[in-house]
């Protein structure tokens, strides 16, 4: 009996963790929308010291001591021996994938397009895990899996094929090279974290999660700064250091990306697969709810519409997965739930 009831106690409580993760990760995309606005009331000679560039890499230095500091256990010389080369050079491309290629392009849409928007269009993912597992991995959907993946899909679709424009793009807007960039890039980075996810699920499952979280974020970094220093220019970070940006992502990189990591892991272990996936499905709507609360955003129509689909789709594909393994979901916390503010 006791061991029924401290069964239930971890399951409940697991659920709980899951729900304040999901709760961090819908509210990151606003977050850092209003971070940049903050950022732009307190110009360094004309500059924003919170721009997007230095919240991606400032946030990960930030988050890296705390998530290096509760798994550091994992950190032994036999764990790190374990790792192969196969291994490392996979969690070099995941870290330039989902570490510094999705999150970069996430920040540019936000900079283009509503939060909104930009959420809804990252679904996209969900589908295209769903289809890299089939093709890859000869998994089979049952007939609610696959409608509900192509109402995600579509629903999806909807904000890149007809762009709201909440916000202005580059002074070159009226070209059409223009339309729906913003949801352009956030469908870019859904493919790369998509993909990301595809090879964590299938070369990186026997890397402990400390190692493989801690490496991602700090390559992440590394090879983001890399290459902005490359296309920009060494001034392009010559605000890293600001005061205000360092007092707004101490914060952020603490609760965003660590605490957040740190609660769906905790969630992971002791909840269902099922019940991440499904808690996850209900990040774009704390974010479209976000946005309105911190921005002001109001979805218009065919947000709307967007969003409708998109969570109908992603719960008849939860359902579908109560009469079948899910196989949308990285076992290491992955990026089944989107953008997790890294």
């Amino acid at each position: 009996m006791a061991e029924i009831r401290d069964r239930f106690a971890g399951t409940v409580s697991g659920k709980i963790y899951l729900w304040l993760a999901v709760f961090i990760f819908g509210l990151a995309n606003p977050v850092v929308r209003k971070l940049t606005e903050l950022g732009a009331l307190y110009p360094v000679e004309g500059r924003n010291p919170i721009s997007l560039c230095n919240v991606l890499f400032v946030g990960n230095l930030c988050a890296l001591p705390v998530l290096f500091a509760v798994y550091r256990h994992e950190w032994t010389p036999g764990n790190l021996g374990r790792i192969s080369r196969r291994e490392w050079s996979l969690l070099l491309i995941v870290a330039l994938l989902a570490g510094a290629l999705a999150p970069a392009l996430i920040f540019q849409a936000l900079s283009l397009a509503m939060v909104s928007s930009v959420l809804f269009v990252s679904r996209i993912e969900t589908p295209l895990l769903l289809a890299l597992s089939v093709w890859l991995y000869g998994e089979r959907l049952n007939r609610y899996q696959s409608a509900g993946a192509l109402m995600c899909f579509v629903g999806a679709l909807v904000p890149l094929l007809l762009p709201s424009g909440g916000v202005p793009t580059f002074s070159m807007a009226e070209d059409l090279w223009s339309f729906g960039m913003g949801e352009g890039f956030a469908a870019l980075a859904a493919v790369a974290s998509a993909v990301a996810t595809i090879l964590s699920k299938n070369g990186l499952a026997a890397v402990p999660p400390g190692i493989y979280l801690v490496v991602r974020s700090a390559l992440g970094a590394v090879i983001f700064f890399v290459v902005a220093w490359a296309l920009y220019g060494p001034e392009h970070f010559q605000d890293a250091f600001s005061p205000i940006l360092w007092q707004w992502m101490l914060l952020y990189g603490a609760v965003i990306v660590a605490l957040g990591q740190l609660l769906w892991f905790s969630g992971l272990k002791r909840a269902a697969i099922l019940d991440a996936s499904l808690a996850s499905s209900f990040i774009p709507a704390i974010g479209t709810v976000g946005a309105y609360f911190l921005l002001g955003e109001v979805p218009d129509g065919i947000q709307y519409f967007s969003g409708i689909l998109v969570i109908l789709g992603l719960l008849l594909s939860q359902w579908g997965s109560r009469r079948s393994p899910p196989v949308a979901l990285d076992a290491m916390g992955g990026t089944a739930g989107g953008f997790k503010g890294v």
